[in-house]
């Protein structure tokens, strides 16, 4: 199957996107089907080109004025958005004129007594110039056989109020209601433009230099290898390497960090950096769709697909909810006037009050939104969260288990002390341990060949193999040599000293017999034992360490930490065996560098990877990545986390409140249809600032 997006253009109705949804996913034939109501866009996996354009008519037949195209496909785009609709082409003065004309016809009607028939034209005319639209699109819906939509609800209730000669209160509704609307589609459009600003680091344009000349361009245009000048106050369009020039950068769009980096010649640059003073060229190492801030991008505004169970169960309530209310507005226009014998006139203005007042959109506008505003915060702060379902994860977690290298500790390993035993050199044992380190890129074997500092010839590497776990076996100079841990020694039946240490520990064995050991040691970041101190204190249960090092090390890590608990001397394969007993019946976060943690990370139930900062597998892996290696971060993504879920259900409580207490003042005769235009337009506006509070600090 095939993942394809398709961008829907003008939804402006959260309840009748919830309704395309759940259609698509009713079709055959047609998997992993995610609508993003904030960002408009449906992703799919289809198995035939054919579904895409099933797909484009159900669209059209629930929304027909929605214009529906893959994503990234120009021409289609080009061409649907040639007939003059959609967002981009919405003409909001055009709204303001036609509602202001329909108000101030109304306002006019109310003081026209004499003659009847010119105040009955005036009403008319206001209530078709301001609910032209929606009368259309009902009658439109019915045909289709979609009801119990905005549009169904507000129809029936004015033409309801028509009949009952309400005429004042028939067309305020109408207007008052379209009014509001219009406030709530600029109030949430606002909202979303706030939220992306957070984001503002998308490119517009790169300086390439071809034959010798400056041309600007697309970033999508640029092709690794190509040569491009970023000039200060720019942004850097795309990954690479410096190859000329020296400058300050802020990375504060992708790391959250407000201090300016320096680079240099060499220094590997990530797109969304901007460049603030000096002028430099960049060799693109990826293009565009692959660099740093595309993949960002696209993880930020595709986050509010992953729906939260919160989200998802709003979904589900409402769509029961609307049909459930239209049920009880007939028993309530009918069943009072059968039984009792009163008048159906003044319970069927109770019945329409009823219809008005059950519209979910407050609701199903906010609670996306909110989760959408939380996304958007921590990637403020240099944190990207895959989805609102792992950022409501974030909060309730019990057990937080960390990688110690690299997470809890800086992972730049130094050489501090090299012993020789059995006559042989401190010397000797550094350079026999660094050819053998020659392929490896693990930390340790780094810090070995810094150590010994002197160019490393294959010629003398007869033979090589990586004992996973354990070392390196290697012939070197014709020589047997093993270098690894104090496993790797016993497997050889090399017998080594008890040794007194704080670090880790490097055995090497030359010939059968021990040469001597190299000790290398690691620092714990600083802040971080604040930072295990206040995961404590917001209710994190017990904080767990793995770690393939050695249990002396582990030991001293830990309690340095105040670590509840910690496993050392893991395999790879252990981890994840590990990791297992820790998961039954609790909520799990694992904290790892996101490349040999992936397994782990991807069975947790939040991974999160640290130092993740163009690094692919990370990105791939981790359901959290904090951008940097700044662990705090964890504390802001808990706190965000239980910020946005607070907000949320404040929203909810908000929204069902005012719902069911005018939907009860309404049957009861104690509220008017100016009381169910606030209970429907009014609370939705309430909870969308209310939502907006997630981006404050």
């Amino acid at each position: 199957m095939k993942k394809k997006e398709l961008v829907l253009d003008g939804l402006n109705c959260a309840s009748c996107a919830a309704k395309i949804e759940e259609n698509v996913k009713n079709l055959e034939n047609v998997e992993g089907v995610e609508l993003n109501f904030i960002t408009k866009t449906l992703s799919v996996n289809v198995d035939d080109e054919d579904k895409i354009e099933e797909i484009k008519k159900l669209v059209k037949n629930i929304e027909p004025e929605v214009l529906v195209y893959e994503k990234n496909n120009k021409n289609e785009k080009n061409n649907e958005n040639g007939h003059n609709h959609g967002d981009e082409e919405f003409n909001r003065k055009f709204e303001i004129i036609r509602l202001i004309s329909a108000l101030g016809i109304f306002l006019t009607a109310l003081f026209v007594k004499e003659p009847v028939w010119l105040q009955i034209s005036l009403y008319i005319i206001a209530y078709l110039i301001s609910g032209g639209k929606v009368l259309i699109r009902s009658f439109k819906n019915i045909i289709r056989g979609n009801f119990f939509d905005e549009n169904f609800l507000m129809s029936v209730a004015t033409i309801g109020a028509f009949s009952i000669g309400e005429f004042p209160e028939a067309v305020g509704v109408m207007v008052f209601y379209e009014i509001g609307e219009l406030l709530q589609d600029i109030a949430v459009d606002n909202s979303k433009k706030s939220i992306k600003a957070l984001l503002d680091i998308r490119p517009d344009y790169a300086n390439l230099l071809k034959n010798g000349k400056e041309i600007k361009v697309s970033p999508e245009e640029v092709k690794k290898g190509d040569l491009i000048i970023v000039k200060p106050g720019e942004k850097i369009p795309l990954d690479g390497f410096i190859v000329k020039g020296n400058s300050m950068v802020d990375t504060s769009a992708l790391t959250g960090e407000s201090v300016p980096r320096t680079i240099k010649e060499n220094d590997e640059v990530m797109s969304g950096f901007i460049n603030l003073n000096g002028v430099i060229t960049i060799k693109v190492d990826k293009e565009y769709a692959e660099s740093t801030i595309s993949k960002i991008l696209d993880m930020v505004e595709n986050a509010a697909a992953k729906k939260a169970q919160t989200e998802k169960l709003i979904t589900k309530f409402a769509k029961y909810y609307t049909p459930v209310v239209v049920f009880l507005a007939i028993a309530l226009a009918t069943l009072p006037p059968l039984i009792t014998g009163a008048s159906f006139n003044e319970w069927l203005y109770r019945a329409l009050i009823f219809l008005v007042i059950s519209c979910p959109c407050g609701l199903v506008v906010s609670i996306p939104l909110g989760y959408f505003a939380g996304v958007g915060a921590l990637s403020k702060r240099g944190v990207l969260v895959k989805g609102g379902n792992y950022l409501e994860r974030l909060k309730n977690l019990d057990i937080i288990i960390f990688d110690k290298t690299g997470t809890l500790t800086e992972g730049v390993f130094e050489v501090v002390d090299i012993k020789g035993f059995n006559n042989f050199k401190e010397k000797e044992i550094l350079e026999i341990a660094a050819y053998a380190e020659k392929h490896s890129n693990h930390p340790i074997a780094e810090s070995i060949k810094r150590k010994f500092g002197k160019n490393i010839t294959k010629d003398n590497i007869e033979d090589y193999e990586e004992i996973s776990g354990y070392g390196i076996k290697a012939k070197i100079n014709k020589k047997e040599i093993l270098v690894g841990n104090k496993k790797l020694m016993s497997m050889y039946g090399i017998k080594t000293p008890e040794i007194k240490y704080n670090g880790t520990i490097v055995f090497v064995a030359i010939e059968g017999k021990f040469a001597g050991y190299i000790e290398i040691s690691d620092r714990i970041k600083p802040g971080v034992a604040e930072v295990i101190k206040n995961l404590k204190n917001l209710g994190i249960k017990k904080t767990v360490m793995l770690t393939g090092d050695n249990k002396k090390v582990a030991e001293s890590v830990a309690k340095e930490l105040e670590i509840d608990e910690y496993y050392a001397e893991l395999l790879p394969g252990d981890k994840i065996k590990l990791f297992e007993k820790f998961i039954n019946g609790v909520s799990t976060a694992f904290v790892g560098d996101g490349i040999n943690d992936a397994p782990v990370l991807t069975r947790a139930d939040v991974g999160i990877a640290m130092g993740g900062l163009g690094s692919d597998a990370a990105i791939e892996a981790a359901d959290v990545v904090i951008m940097d290696d700044d662990i705090s971060k964890l504390i802001d993504s808990i706190m965000i986390s239980r910020k946005t879920l607070k907000i949320t259900w404040q929203n909810i409580i908000l929204v069902l409140g005012i719902k069911v207490l005018f939907l009860t003042l309404g049957a009861l005769g104690k509220t008017d249809m100016w009381g169910a235009v606030f209970a429907d337009v009014g609370v939705t506006l309430m909870a969308v600032f209310n939502t907006l509070r997630i981006l404050k600090k």
